[in-house]
């Protein structure tokens, strides 16, 4: 483990088996003292290295959300589960809103240490889906983030991020420049989706080009919610599905 990627004081981390091409290298589950942040996924042997690390017992589950890679092995580990809302605490956290990624995502703040589940990964960015997820939420959420003062973020995938305020201007600035992009692709007069992700998202491996697919939908989400979606464009309904816009033709 490389040295920047150190427990945070306090902290132990316990990481799934569940890698993916979205989960990175498995989901994290955090104890702190005597409470769990994410369980994550019901899997025997994870859980069973969860309670090995609480050692002295677990007085309570706390969730960043509701996603089951996060949340779903949570019942069984017998104790009360919590998804607190904003502002709410609980054990040693004071739960901040950070609606985006889903609408009930929250970070936990433990001092100056927090919690981010999807919010902010340890490395590559967040996928955002139109219906459950808002792009403007999102941003919102980064710009609440980057106003507090934090020694590390402690990710829901993903190593530590010890700069957290270098991170969170990464972030902002990445959906910013993908937003630019899509404008710009949109000003020359590309309408469909395939075309729109070879133009703003031609980095993505192919493995994520439907995750890409569904964030270029909540980016298009965005820019109807301001006015600016062009005629003609393909969007998503409120399932993520993309079809032809026909909604918004005078905008």
């Amino acid at each position: 483990m490389h040295a920047s990627d150190r427990d945070p004081a306090g902290v132990l981390r316990v990481r799934a088996a569940n890698p993916s091409a979205l989960t990175l290298d498995g989901t994290n589950t955090y104890v702190v003292g005597r409470w769990v942040v994410d369980p994550g996924p019901a899997d025997p042997a994870h859980l069973e290295a969860v309670r090995a690390a609480a050692r002295d017992g677990i007085d309570g589950v706390v969730l960043t959300h509701s996603h089951a890679d996060h949340a779903e092995g949570a019942a069984d580990l017998r104790a009360p589960v919590t998804l607190p809302s904003d502002g709410q605490e609980v054990g040693p956290f004071r739960a901040v809103g950070t609606p985006g990624h889903s609408a009930d995502s929250v970070c936990l703040v433990a001092g100056r240490v927090c919690f981010t589940g999807d919010t902010v990964l340890g490395s590559g960015s967040v996928f955002i889906a139109p219906g459950d997820g808002s792009l403007s939420a999102y941003l919102d959420s980064l710009r609440r983030l980057r106003a507090l003062e934090l020694d590390v973020l402690c990710p829901g995938h993903g190593p530590y991020v010890w700069d957290p305020e270098a991170k969170l201007d990464e972030y902002i600035e990445h959906r910013l420049d993908r937003e630019r992009r899509l404008l710009a692709a949109l000003d020359s007069g590309l309408r469909g989706r395939d075309e729109l992700l070879d133009a703003a998202w031609s980095d993505a491996p192919p493995e994520l080009r439907p995750a890409a697919a569904l964030t270029l939908a909540a980016h298009l989400e965005k820019l109807a919610e301001e006015g600016r979606l062009p005629r003609g464009i393909e969007r998503a309904d409120g399932a993520g599905r993309i079809g032809p816009d026909r909604a918004d033709k005078g905008r």
